[in-house]
């Protein structure tokens, strides 16, 4: 079985723009950027998805939501606000299946967003 993206992109085998890096999660650049500032910040851990958590990842996933706040802090988005979005399963949206968390800011969001 092939890796999924995100975990090859973590062992560095597919380069990205990383704007940060501990021993649990990377966090990188959009490829495909949905508004000026757009990050995705993932564990290091291949979760599938949301749904897939257990009560082991609760203090990850508290490390994943500090890493964004730092980072929107980081690009000044906490002034006027940022969303986060994480997509589960084929009908939220998710294309790639490693728990990730998109990071989006620097304009106004609108709503509902799709």
């Amino acid at each position: 079985m092939t890796p999924c993206l995100f975990c090859r992109m973590i062992k560095k085998e597919i380069p990205s723009r990383i704007v940060y890096e501990d021993d649990d999660a990377l966090a990188f650049e959009d490829i495909n950027p949905q508004a000026p500032v757009h990050m995705i910040v993932v564990p290091k851990k291949h979760i599938d998805s949301l749904s897939s958590l257990t009560q082991t990842d609760k203090d990850l996933m508290g490390s994943l939501f500090l890493i964004v706040n730092s980072l929107a802090k980081t690009r000044n988005l906490t002034p006027t606000g940022f969303r986060t979005v994480i997509n589960t399963g084929p009908d939220g949206g998710q294309t790639v299946h490693h728990l990730h968390v998109h990071l989006l800011g620097g304009r106004q969001m609108t709503w509902p967003p799709g």
